[in-house]
């Protein structure tokens, strides 16, 4: 009986060439997105699950009053906070380590010189996230000459050759033994990007104030990491340690909270509002996962329309086969049958797609995805969603088409009027509604994005390099580093600071001026800056002036940007007025205009920039605009390799840093996008396989009015009348409920867009055309078509 019905489901495949490849490659393309963003979407679920403990593995976060009154949370932390979790709370958390961040450094390996990230960390970090180790001691960190490195890095260091013993010359100024290789981490880890883990021991002698930093409870510029033991309940721990801070500060003027962040939710679940973490990626997570399903179900609907709209063509056969003793379930099971094997062969063609889509998929969403060839479980699962799909896609189809009653059919009347058609002219509204809200969102994405470019940042963006000051052999030659580079001639200027342009790093609440409120404690950015910076850079001065150079006195004299002026308040002038920091007070000798340093979507960072040449780790270089871009960089890196000999010449443009910053937001825009367009292909598959059952189900009557005198363009309007409406009614449907969510997710930046009549007006009426395009090649085509031929059966 099976055999019967799949050699009949081929037939009627093989018969109807036509309806046969949209619905097969309709499906195929839903099937093919579907399983991409199923992919993407369990990637994005399991980001940290490499580590064996992370459920039980967390960041500890501080919680404070910020400037603007709310709650802010980050993951800044002090050091002694670590040994006190450690000790007093042993029956709490099984490891605790202090670590810092990420920073690059140079490493050297005889004349092998090599740039790579890496953190310094306390001896249990290691296992704590289960480091799978290739060769050496999990545990060597203990030792304040060892180095733990990833296997990629060995390998580029080291070559074929075994790395365990080997010595490198770390930022040309120490040596560390290399004491273990591990596993490099997949790119869905949060250190994904760590290449090597540097003993804590060394690094808490490695500068004073460091070394200071390891009682100062003040000083909040580390992370500690936390595992809790066996059966530990997180969220309890996390209330039980709320004032570990607060019970060992000296001056407790600032009211901070701590708490525990579990490893499960960095990823997911970043973006805090009010000292709760309210959401981050998993918005994407919905976003994708909703598209996905719905691109599925266009795919459906696709089946479903083209299905019944064959209904006549099938009509008499189900009438035949009734009168011959066929009972409806048989027929049932024979829609059922050519459903679930059109499925099958469009899944076929989707796996083939998914394997030819994944590099560029990989590509537009940042990712190492492998398809699960040798997993048992996703063939399971893709066998059970196959039969699902032709199950639920062909249900309609055979029940409507089972239903129908011989003797009506054999007569030639089983139609129901109107009635008849109504479910697909839904089915069309729906498949639309939801391409034309695709087409408006994509549109807002990149809209908000080009919004965000297009902000001020009021310093010069073209021409700076960045170059990090990552060995000593640069620090003590500014002035004859700046002389060099520009008696080259391809240099503008050059300045140093403690933070590059595009970020600020070092952040304090220890300032003090005259009116200030007792209870406030605004946060600033404070950026150490030589006096050259702002010249270099080229930022705008509002009130005031620059730095002096080589003035002693100006060292007390600082800057602020006009953010850092509104959070001081006050009505009286601000150039002049002084301001305390850690027992020295500064002079206000300039404002500058906000700078965007940070995220182009947040507002600009109150920042205090110092005149302090001593805090600078990052060199700034202004290239001469209209100078040979190739040429000016062979002669900047000469300069750097004559006082820097022993590290690669390794700078980054400040334009491509900033435009790192939309990394996110360009991703789901392109993903969105590519959605977009394959949702409305979609769609238009179905309507052009409608029009074709259309003008073939209406030939009769278009010969007759062609015979009667009417035109190609009054037959074209009345072939495509009903497709035009449909869809006008899609826009009708999509653009409020597109508005409304799109109102929601604009309300994230701080920065953001509008919402134009004109994207909402051009989307639907991009719609409208792709319909009338994709409806009048069949509608033109059977409008041309000889009368004589559609009448010589009559």
């Amino acid at each position: 009986m099976l055999r019967n019905y799949m050699t009949t489901a081929w037939r009627n495949l093989t018969r109807n060439k036509l309806y046969s490849i949209l619905n097969i490659s309709g499906l195929a393309i839903g099937m093919a997105v579907a399983m991409l963003i199923s992919f993407w979407v369990w990637d994005e679920l399991h980001f940290n699950r490499y580590h064996h403990n992370h459920a039980k593995l967390a960041q500890l976060m501080r919680t404070y009053r910020g400037n603007d009154g709310a709650l802010t949370t980050e993951q800044a932390s002090c050091i002694p906070v670590a040994a006190v979790l450690r000790n007093q709370y042993r029956g709490d958390f099984k490891n605790v380590a202090a670590a810092s961040w990420n920073f690059g450094h140079v490493l050297a390996v005889a004349d092998k010189r090599i740039g790579a990230s890496g953190l310094w960390a306390e001896a249990s970090f290691p296992e704590m996230f289960s480091f799978k180790m290739r060769a050496g001691n999990i545990n060597a960190l203990n030792d304040p000459s060892a180095v733990l490195l990833s296997a990629s890095l060995a390998q580029s260091l080291f070559g074929n050759e075994t790395a365990i013993g080997k010595t490198i010359r770390f930022d040309n100024k120490d040596d560390f033994r290399v004491a273990g290789v591990y596993e490099d981490l997949p790119r869905n880890t949060t250190f994904y990007e760590t290449r090597l883990l540097l003993p804590w021991k060394k690094y808490i002698t490695t500068s004073e104030w460091i070394r200071k930093a390891v009682a100062d409870w003040d000083e909040q510029s580390f992370q500690v990491f936390a595992e809790l033991v066996e059966g530990a309940d997180m969220n309890a721990v996390s209330r039980k340690i709320e004032q570990v801070v607060m019970a060992h500060k000296a001056i407790k003027k600032e009211q901070e909270q701590a708490g525990l962040f579990p490893m499960d939710r960095w990823h997911l679940y970043s973006e805090f509002e009010n000292g709760r973490s309210v959401g981050g990626a998993i918005r994407f997570v919905y976003l994708f996962s909703v598209i996905g399903v719905f691109v599925l179900l266009l795919a459906g609907i696709n089946f479903m329309n083209l299905s019944t709209a064959r209904s006549e063509q099938r009509a008499k056969e189900v009438g035949v086969r009734k009168t011959i003793g066929s009972g409806r379930v048989q027929l049932i099971r024979q829609f059922l049958a050519e459903s679930v094997l059109t499925t099958f062969f469009s899944f076929l063609l989707a796996v083939l797609l998914v394997l030819l889509a994944m590099p560029l998929f990989n590509a537009l969403a940042d990712k190492q995805l492998l398809f699960p060839r040798h997993s048992i479980g996703f063939w399971v699962a893709a066998v059970g969603f196959m039969m699902i799909t032709g199950l639920v896609s062909g249900t309609y189809p055979a029940f409507y088409l089972s239903r129908f009653r011989p003797v009506k059919v054999l007569k030639g009347r089983f139609m129901e009027g109107k009635a008849a058609s109504l479910p697909r002219k839904v089915l069309v509204v729906l498949q639309f509604s939801f391409s034309i809200a695709l087409i408006i969102g994509s549109m807002i994405v990149f809209k908000q994005i080009r919004y965000a470019k297009d902000r001020p940042v009021n310093y010069r963006k073209e021409g700076l390099i960045t170059v990090q000051m990552n060995t000593p052999d640069l620090y003590g030659h500014y002035d004859a580093l700046r002389n060099e580079l520009l008696a080259t001639g391809a240099v503008a200027n050059m300045a140093a600071s403690s933070s590059p342009t595009i970020d600020v790093f070092s952040f304090s609440n220890r300032f003090e001026w005259s009116g200030k409120a007792p209870d406030l404690l605004p946060t600033f950015g404070i950026i150490g800056v030589t006096a050259d910076f702002g010249s270099t850079i080229g930022w705008s001065i509002k009130e005031g002036r620059n730095f002096f150079g080589n003035v002693p006195a100006d060292t007390l004299s600082v800057i602020l940007n006009e953010a850092a002026v509104k959070q001081i308040g006050g009505t009286e002038q601000m150039v002049g007025r002084e301001l305390r920091h850690n027992d020295r007070v500064y002079t206000v000798v300039g404002v500058v205009k906000d700078m965007v340093m940070t995220s182009p979507y947040a507002p600009p960072v109150p920042t205090v920039f110092m005149n302090n040449p001593d805090w600078a780790n990052v060199i700034t270089v202004a290239i001469k605009q209209g100078a040979p871009l190739h040429t000016a960089l062979g002669k900047i890196e000469a300069v750097f390799k004559k006082y820097n000999p022993h590290a690669p010449f390794d700078y980054a443009f400040n334009d491509e840093i900033y435009a790192r910053k939309f990394a996110v937001e360009r991703r789901i825009g392109r993903l969105s996008a590519l959605f977009t367009a394959l949702a409305v292909f979609i769609s238009c598959l179905g309507v052009f396989g409608l029009a074709a059952f259309t003008a073939e189900q209406r030939k009769k009557e278009v010969s007759l009015r062609k015979v009667m005198g009417a035109s190609v363009y009054q037959l074209w309007r009345l072939l495509s009348a009903e497709f035009f409406l449909l869809v006008l009614i899609a826009c009708f449907i999509a653009i409020p409920f597109a508005w409304y969510y799109l109102h929601q997710w604009l309300q994230q930046y701080a920065y953001r867009t509008n919402l134009p009549f004109w994207i909402f007006l051009l989307s639907g009426a991009g719609a409208l055309l792709l319909t009338i395009f994709t409806v009048s090649f069949q509608a033109i085509k059977t409008a041309l078509t000889s009368p004589a031929k559609a009448l010589r059966s009559e």
